[in-house]
Formats: structure tokens, C-alpha cells, sequence
């Protein structure tokens, strides 16, 4: 095993970890998945408002006790002494109170005043600040009057006095203090309702996600449901309107439908033909059977009608080998096969002394059976060879592209023999018909090759080669799935 890639964990029976936790169905996948999302951000949600929350809370607070102490340096005084005299009402009536949660000190470098709520509980040592000066501290513990432990939250700020007719200064440092108690209920209550609303909209989601997927995952039930009437015979094919994301799926869908109804289709003609090609050969052998004629002349028409059975079986066998694709082909190259074609030809033809010349694209590529892209060009240009006169000239290009199909193919053979007449084009396109009756052959190739244009959804078209002068065959191939 190569040094830096750990090996994967199995368990004892060999799957592979979390194997058993995959659930089959899309539905319960994608709900899985998005109610995982979904508690995971509104924790994160929640987590990020508390958070905020706290410090609004925290910055609140300070606020209010900074607004307690300018209050303060305005009902203060000091007299002629420096001694601070009083204020004559407190900011707020707690601060009246003994132990009600909210604290006020005054500290002097000689002396400290605490207004009445400081009157039982054990506040913690405030240390003098420079001028303008401030701290915000908590929580800092204390105790309460009845011995109970508490916290609280302290601001402080440092000012200076000046005597007015003189230049003598006092500085002092005024502190407020509350209980954390008051601002703990706060946070308390935020996070019951911030908890609840959470709860709330995440249950009213998860149920609007359960509709959302029902909803979005209905097309493919509507799939599966035309997929099973298609098995059940109860339709031909799948519908064509569907989502566009499912429409590659369905028309591949069609095409293997279409695709196995015409093999079946072909399977049969095939047939057919073979049962009507060998019911001659077997009438001629009844006939010969029931005439009575000699043993040898019976062995010698055996001889011969067997001969031809066996021809017409093998043709048919070879002609239905040939004609259809397979719908997922992979692609082939053509030149050298091409080339194959055209060797074995020059060599049949030699005497004529015929050239063929390539005029392929290198990037077109043929997406079906290599047999039927061997029929298609054996066909054409043993054709083309067999009626020009020097030069046969052969053209491949990549057809008309569409975005995700696979390409098509335009094929055009060119010959500078003596052409075809408009009016023979149809004609000569039939099964058993030669274009010149004095010409060896069996009038199939170009009838073959017709059926297995068809096959490929493609035409076939025969009119005069302009740059040779003979006969110009062309075969297109439209896109593919």
C-alpha cells in the first residue's frame, strides 16, 4: 500500500463504515439532510442572538449606570473643608433602600460616602480612578445583607472638583452598582422566548420542507408511475412533459422503448422474409417428390435448392445483424475503416485504375455498431468504384451539435461516372432494382443501406456530385441522446 494513504476502515463483516446508515429513498435522504441543515442553523441562529442579545443587555446596563453617575455629579457639593455634602435626592428611590440591588459610592482620597442601599451588604473595595477615568466591571461577587452570595455588575468614573474661589482641586470617584440578578431575568426570559420562537419556526419549516419535497420530488413519481404503465402495456411511451432536468432521462427512456420496439419489429420482418424466401426452394423439392423423378435428378435439385436456402438464410442472418444501433454506442473512427474499405476495392477494381480521395474531419465521429459503419461505406463506394470512370471522392463532417447530445454526422460519397437521372433516384433505391440491368449485381447494397439510414433516423439523399459530375450520395445523421 503507498506510504501516506491510510487504509479505510472496515467493519468485522466487511462493509464499509456508515454502509447501514444510507437510506434508499431520495425522500428520506433529502430529509434527512435538510433537517440536519435546518437545526444546525437555527442553533446557530439562536447562539448568535443570545450572544448579541447579552451584550445589548450588557451595553444597556452600563448606559444606564453611566447615566446614574452624571446624575450624581450633579447633586453633589463640597464645602469649604472638602467635605462632600450629600445629594439631596437620589437618582433613583432604590438607592434609598438598604440591600435593594442598586448601589451608589462616593470615594474621596480621605473619606468614602455610600448612599442607603449599601446599609447591610458587604460590597466589594473600590479603588480611586484618575480623571475622567472610567471601568466597567462584572460580575464581581458580594454578599447580601442575610449572608446570601451575590454578583453584581460596577461602573466608575473619575472626576475633579474645583473650589470656586480658589484653584484648589478634589478629585473623587463615583461607582453604581445593581445586582446581576436583574439583568440575569432578562437573559433568562430572552432565551426562554428566543428558544421557543426558534422551536416554533423549526417545526413550521421542517413541515413546509416535508410539502416543499413532497411537491418537488412529485415529477419523478409521475415518472415511475408512466414507467409502470409503460411495463403494464397500458402505454406506448412516456410523456414529454416533464421538468427539464428529467427530460434527458425520459427521452433516453423513449429512445430505449422506441428502440427495442423496432428490434422486436425488425426481428419479425426478418423473419417473415427468411419464411417467404424458403418457401419456394421447399414447393420446388414438394414438387419434385411427388413427380416421381429418378433418385439422381432428386439428389442433384437437392443438391441445388439447398445450396440457394443456405444463401437466403445467411443473407437474412447477416442483414439483420447489420441493420439497427445500439442506443448508448460508443464512438467510432471512420478513416480507417475507410481506408480498409478503399484498399480492397482498389485492388477489385485495378484495372479501371479508380483514385479515391479523403476529405475526412478528424474529430467526426460515427456513434453506432462498427458493422453497420462498414455496411454504410462498403456499399456507397463499391457503388461509386463500380461506375466512375478515375475518381471517387469521399467527404465526412461533423453534423449539427446540440448543448449534452452527441454530435451528428453528414457522409458524402462523390463519383465523376455518368450520374443519375431525377427521375431514377427513386427507382433505383428499391430492393432488387440495378441502375443498368447489363451491370453485375443484386440491386440490394443501396436498399441496405437506406434501411440502415433509417435505422440511425437519418436520410439519404442522391442527386449530381458538383465537383466530380457523376452522382453525389449523402448521407445525415442527426444528433444522438
Amino acid at each position: 500500500m503507498p506510504l501516506g494513504k491510510p487504509a479505510r476502515k472496515q467493519s468485522p463483516d466487511g462493509r464499509k463504515p456508515f454502509e447501514g446508515f444510507r437510506p434508499r429513498s431520495l425522500r428520506v435522504r433529502q430529509l434527512l439532510a435538510a433537517s440536519l441543515g435546518l437545526v444546525a442553523f437555527l442553533a446557530l441562529a439562536g447562539y448568535a442572538l443570545d450572544k448579541a442579545f447579552v451584550a445589548t443587555a450588557e451595553d444597556n446596563l452600563q448606559q444606564r449606570l453611566k447615566a446614574y453617575a452624571l446624575k450624581y455629579t450633579e447633586e453633589i457639593d463640597f464645602g469649604r473643608s472638602g467635605n462632600l455634602i450629600p445629594p439631596y435626592s437620589d437618582p433613583h428611590p432604590q438607592f434609598s433602600m438598604p440591600d435593594s440591588g442598586l448601589y451608589a459610592q462616593v470615594v474621596m482620597p480621605n473619606n468614602t460616602w455610600s448612599s442607603n442601599s449599601t446599609l447591610g451588604p458587604v460590597l466589594p473595595a473600590s479603588a480611586m480612578l484618575g480623571p475622567l477615568e472610567y471601568s466597567f466591571d462584572g460580575p464581581i461577587s458580594y454578599r447580601h445583607a442575610d449572608g446570601s452570595d451575590g454578583e453584581l455588575y460596577r461602573y466608575g468614573t473619575g472626576y475633579v472638583y474645583t473650589k470656586r474661589d480658589s484653584e484648589e482641586e478634589f478629585p473623587y470617584t463615583i461607582y453604581v452598582m445593581e445586582d446581576a440578578t436583574t439583568l440575569s431575568a432578562q437573559i433568562r426570559v430572552f432565551r426562554g422566548a428566543l428558544w421557543v420562537y426558534l422551536g416554533s419556526a423549526g417545526v413550521i419549516l421542517l413541515l413546509l420542507q416535508m410539502y416543499v419535497l413532497r411537491w418537488s420530488l412529485r415529477p419523478l413519481r409521475r415518472v415511475i408511475d408512466e414507467l409502470t404503465r409503460v411495463q403494464r402495456g397500458e402505454a406506448e411511451r412516456m410523456s414529454e412533459k416533464h421538468p427539464r432536468e428529467l427530460e434527458p432521462l425520459t427521452d433516453s427512456i423513449n429512445a430505449f422503448i422506441e428502440s427495442e420496439r423496432e428490434n422486436l419489429e425488425r426481428q419479425r420482418n426478418t423473419l417473415a422474409d427468411l419464411a417467404h424466401s424458403l418457401k419456394t426452394p421447399l414447393a420446388v423439392l414438394r414438387t419434385q417428390l411427388d413427380s416421381g423423378t429418378s433418385a439422381q435428378d432428386l439428389r442433384n435439385e437437392l443438391d441445388t435448392q439447398l445450396r440457394r436456402m443456405n444463401n437466403l438464410v445467411s443473407y437474412q442472418l447477416a442483414r439483420a445483424a447489420s441493420r439497427g444501433h445500439k442506443l448508448f454506442a460508443a464512438p467510432v473512427v471512420i478513416e480507417p475503416n475507410a481506408e480498409e474499405i478503399v484498399q480492397g476495392l482498389e485492388k477489385l477494381y485495378a484495372a479501371k485504375g479508380v483514385l479515391c480521395e479523403f476529405d475526412i474531419d478528424p474529430s467526426a465521429r460515427f456513434y453506432g455498431e462498427q458493422g453497420d459503419l462498414l455496411e454504410l461505406l462498403g456499399n456507397l463506394l463499391e457503388n461509386a468504384f463500380k461506375w466512375a470512370r478515375s475518381r471517387v471522392l469521399l467527404t465526412i463532417k461533423s453534423g449539427p451539435a446540440i448543448p449534452n447530445r452527441r454530435p451528428g454526422l453528414l457522409l458524402t460519397v462523390d463519383d465523376d461516372g455518368p450520374g443519375i437521372a431525377d427521375a431514377d433516384i427513386s427507382h433505383i433505391l428499391q430492393r432488387g432494382v440495378r441502375g443498368d440491368e447489363r451491370v453485375h449485381g443484386h440491386g440490394i447494397g443501396l436498399a441496405t443501406v437506406q434501411d440502415v439510414v433509417k435505422d440511425y433516423r437519418g436520410e439519404l439523399s442522391v442527386s449530381r456530385s458538383p465537383e466530380l459530375g457523376g452522382a453525389r450520395f449523402q448521407i445525415s445523421l442527426p444528433p444522438g441522446l
